[in-house]
């Protein structure tokens, strides 16, 4: 039988096919004008609980009763879908040599690392790890830090 060569590309895509990369919605985005009419629409008039805000970063992030999934208010992202994996740099790594683009390979964020994507398609992908933990809140729910995983 004779010998095949394999792309480098198609191996990585063999070696990892197994284990699904996107885990889960972690959250999606939503650009509002500033956090307080955000807060006003998402939560006293549509319902959802505010789960935490961070006003330094112009963010607050609302429950989804049925999920794990965040709808975050931002006054500075653009609205699209947070796609939970187990290391944004090592998924984007993977989508690019799957035949992806990677936009942005890793941005530091509070509670992990941010990878941005296209797959093959032109879709763009937010790849978000949660490696330094979750947000810690006071009473008011206010971002008072962040609290590591175990």
């Amino acid at each position: 039988m004779p010998r095949r060569l394999v792309r480098m590309n198609e191996a990585a895509e063999r070696s990892d096919a197994d284990e699904p990369l996107l885990l889960a919605v972690d959250a999606v985005t939503f650009t509002v004008p500033d956090l307080d009419a955000g807060v006003a629409f998402y939560r006293d008039r549509l319902g959802h609980r505010l789960r935490w805000r961070n006003d330094a970063i112009g963010q607050a992030a609302l429950a989804c009763p049925e999920s794990r999934t965040e709808i975050v208010l931002t006054t500075q992202l653009s609205a699209e879908p947070n796609w939970l994996v187990r290391d944004a740099v090592a998924a984007a790594q993977r989508i690019e040599a799957t035949g992806g683009r990677i936009i942005e390979p890793r941005i530091e964020i509070p509670v992990g690392t941010v990878s941005v994507v296209e797959d093959p398609f032109g879709n763009r992908l937010v790849l978000i790890d949660l490696g330094k933990g979750v947000y810690q809140t006071d009473d008011s729910v206010e971002v008072t830090g962040v609290q590591a995983r175990n």
